[in-house]
């Protein structure tokens, strides 16, 4: 059986992975057009903001270990055309040389490709988008040279928002623009978004929230962002208003998904039944919305990707489904939700209700303390917990992991009111926060 996989990052990897240790009959095929793979692309603001000291440790892989395993490694190939009748690829190398490659099943790990706004001025030097390895050495260089003084920063998304934090901590003048109303407007509603924007602007990032890019200017290099409320003098922009599926190969042949990713079932099958899709490029099961779903995380790549490796390796396996967990932590502010948000149930047709609650992590008499705030978003009829947002200074991170788990086993709020819970003042309070949230739900 031979199986070739297009894509080599954290979707691609697994799967190859998976294949490789687990199906020794497997002929195993990789092909990227980048010269790495295995990039952390999540750790890239850590190192342009100096919070580590450099990139290297950001690769957790390369071609060599897959070489070893007996894999074949073509880096710095384009697949240009996919033969899905004889089973066929077009290949490019960066030389410009032609091949083919046969395959008996195919897995599309294709990633996603950044939103890049057609707007006057977007071809200028000095502006970037930042999600691959390549860009995010040149985005450090940039902010490296002295002359760069004033940063732009276009999207208060993740990404958005950590680039912001580590331009402001090597010195420049930082300006977030978004169209939304309060940054991180796709994971938390504004009770938490609120917090993480009063945090930006408490560490001397400027925030132009409700305000679109129109255009940029300069004669060779970018000077000035237009946008449709007022003009600014800059030196550097960085583009990070999101992302969509890369389908380029596919798109013609298998069914997509309303934002154009590839539809796969619960075993990573697109509607090829010798093509498979795993991660950025492909759907998910949202457990939440108990319905298909596009949530592009490194996680759920490496999930989908080990889900195809092994039926195509012949074990049947069906995905669990996902929730989306995340988190972000910004000049030492944590946040970390799972699920949904009201806005987002609201959007999605889902009648919800909330329970919010805030108190110190710990006693009062403890000296090491801190806020916390929590909301749990159920829906109306079911009551089932459909999501969870919490925040502190506190490393509160592990507790979003029982909501996710929550969430896939359709657990109600009622179910946590009396949910046994340990009380030792070094970590909670007697009545902990997640306790009196499900205890104050109506």
């Amino acid at each position: 059986m031979k199986t070739v996989i297009v894509g080599t990052n954290h979707a691609g990897i697994a799967a190859a992975n998976t294949l490789l240790d687990s199906y020794p009959d497997q002929e195993v095929v990789m092909i990227d057009r980048n010269t790495n793979l295995s990039y952390l692309g999540c750790g890239t603001a850590l190192w342009v903001g100096r919070q580590i000291e450099g990139y290297e440790n950001l690769f957790y892989t390369n071609k060599e270990a897959f070489e070893a395993k007996g894999a074949k490694i073509s880096m710095e190939t384009s697949v240009t055309k996919v033969d899905f009748d004889n089973k066929v690829l077009y290949c490019e190398k960066k030389d410009g040389s032609t091949f083919t490659e046969s395959y008996d099943k195919l897995v599309l790990a294709t990633g996603s490709a950044p939103i890049s706004p057609n707007i006057p001025g977007k071809d200028l030097k000095g502006v970037n988008f930042l999600k691959l390895f390549q860009e995010g050495l040149e985005v450090d260089r940039q902010i490296s040279d002295p002359a760069v003084k004033s940063v732009a920063v276009i999207g208060a998304g993740y990404i958005g928002v950590e680039i912001a934090e580590a331009a402001k901590r090597r010195g420049k003048e930082v300006r977030l623009f978004d169209a939304e109303t309060t940054s991180l407007a796709s994971y938390y509603d504004e009770h938490f978004s609120k917090d993480m924007d009063k945090n930006l602007a408490e560490h001397g990032i400027e925030l132009h929230f409700g305000e679109l890019a129109t255009a940029y200017k300069g004669v060779d290099h970018v000077e000035t962002l237009v946008t449709d409320k007022g003009e600014y003098p800059v030196d550097l922009v960085i583009n990070a208003i999101g992302f969509g599926p890369n389908n380029l190969l596919g798109k013609d042949h298998l069914k997509l998904f309303k934002n154009g990713a590839y539809l796969v079932d619960r075993h990573q099958h697109t509607s090829d039944p010798d093509v498979y899709a795993v991660g950025d490029c492909a759907t998910v099961y949202s457990n939440a919305l108990r319905e298909e779903a596009y949530i592009a995380l490194a996680t759920n790549a490496v999930r989908s990707g080990i889900v195809a490796g092994h039926n195509i390796g012949g074990t049947p396996l069906e995905s669990i489904g996902v929730q989306g967990s995340n988190g972000i932590s910004i000049f030492g502010y944590n946040m970390v939700s799972t699920g949904l948000s009201v806005k987002a149930a609201e959007k999605s047709g889902m009648k919800v209700k909330f329970t919010d609650y805030e108190d110190l992590q710990r006693p009062g008499f403890m000296k090491n303390n801190a806020n916390v705030k929590i909301r749990i978003v159920y829906e109306e009829s079911s009551r089932r917990v459909v999501g969870t947002q919490i925040a502190s200074t506190e490393d509160i991170s592990m507790g979003i992991h029982m909501f996710s788990l929550a969430i896939e086993e359709g657990v109600t709020i009622d179910k946590l009111k009396l949910l046994d819970i340990f009380f030792l003042p070094h970590f909670n309070q007697p009545y902990n926060y997640i306790t009196m949230a499900a205890l104050s739900a109506e």
